[in-house]
């Protein structure tokens, strides 16, 4: 340096200004080294880090009709109706001799009722082979579902003679007249009552009893109705039974699905996996999701699923993701989250679409 430049001075506010900037450009130098190409590239969210994002799963597909609830209620209620009447029919007497043996075909409509209730309250667990969950509500269902038959049985048998007495103050009335088909389709109503009763308490849900309860109502009145037309054209008072009884069932079953799927709220819907096409929908404040038969939501035969692997929280009007094992939305992991409309969530070889009946 000559003696006729004057010496560099640099002060501390320089040294921390290229300290910053230095900083700053090797923020970005590793960004871009990490970045989606980079083979060094490592994302970390919370606990599902170093996973593998799942192949995208394309299209939402509709799926089996045989997961569509209102297909599987009604042929637990078909199913379960007709094995409450074949197990008092062989007691059952037509006519006025009915001997020592009446108190037993008293019990008909009570078995029906009971057995339709089981078979609605399993149904559910049967179609997602969560035989614990069946095994428990099954229990649950059969120990509410007799005594409410029993209970729905005497209190319709009030209401439907009740009826008739106000239809026949206007004449003679006979069972091929449509005032006494609707005299049986409102005391029927009831038996539905109980049915929705009993499903709703086997799902640990109010809304869903809610539910129940209405489409029950729905549909065992469908079935109270065609219940007589059905036997005056049969000549067999146990064929006309059993046809009459299933009809009941069947409507009784179809019918909550349909109403349960009409006013839901929240749901998840399988667009791809071994479930693709089921719905479930979201009744409870926490969901939980994974590989245990005690979660909500059981995701079978899949070893990279968690015991719980996920669980959605209602926090006022969404919902709040938090995954505990990887859980993927667009092909990146995500990090715990509010949910929105038409979002989609892979958690294994299952991909969810998550639906809102109004979106924000």
């Amino acid at each position: 340096m000559s003696e006729s430049q004057e010496p560099l001075k640099i002060t501390y506010d320089d040294l921390s200004r290229l300290e910053e900037t230095t900083l700053a450009e090797g923020a970005i130098d590793a960004a871009e080294a990490t970045g989606p190409g980079s083979e060094t590239s490592v994302k970390r969210y919370g606990n599902i880090r170093d996973a593998v994002a799942p192949a995208d799963a394309g299209p939402v597909r509709r799926g089996s009709i045989l997961l569509k609830s209102w297909f599987y209620l009604g042929a637990a209620g078909f199913l379960g109706a007709l094995a409450g009447w074949g197990l008092v029919e062989p007691a059952f007497v037509d006519g006025p001799d009915k001997g020592d043996w009446d108190w037993l075909g008293s019990l008909m409509i009570p078995s029906v009722v009971a057995f339709c209730c089981l078979g609605c309250a399993i149904a559910e667990s049967v179609v997602e082979r969560s035989w614990r969950k069946a095994l428990i509500r099954g229990g649950l269902a059969f120990a509410l579902g007799i005594p409410l038959g029993f209970v729905f049985s005497f209190v319709a048998s009030i209401l439907y003679n009740l009826l008739l007495g106000i239809a026949s103050m206007g004449g003679e009335i006979t069972p091929a007249m449509p005032s006494w088909w609707a005299a049986r389709s409102v005391a029927w109503g009831l038996f539905g009552v109980s049915a929705g009763v009993v499903y709703g308490v086997a799902g640990l849900s109010a809304r869903k009893l809610l539910y129940g309860v209405l489409g029950g109502m729905l549909g065992a009145g469908i079935g109270g109705i065609l219940f007589d037309p059905i036997a005056n054209q049969l000549n067999s008072g146990d064929l006309s039974r059993a046809v009459g009884f299933a009809v009941f069932g069947l409507s009784t079953g179809v019918a909550m699905g349909l109403v349960e799927s009409a006013l839901k709220e929240r749901w998840l819907y399988v667009a791809a996996g071994p479930l693709a096409g089921k719905q479930f929908i979201l009744y409870k404040p926490v969901t939980t999701i994974g590989r245990s038969q005690g979660c909500d939501i059981y995701l079978f035969k899949d070893p990279s699923i968690q015991n719980v692997h996920a669980s959605l929280e209602r926090r006022g009007p969404g919902l709040w993701l938090t995954p505990r094992g990887p859980v993927y939305m667009g092909g990146s992991p995500s990090r715990p989250r509010m949910l929105k409309h038409k979002d989609q969530l892979q958690i294994g070889r299952y991909t969810f679409l998550y639906q809102e009946r109004r979106p924000r």
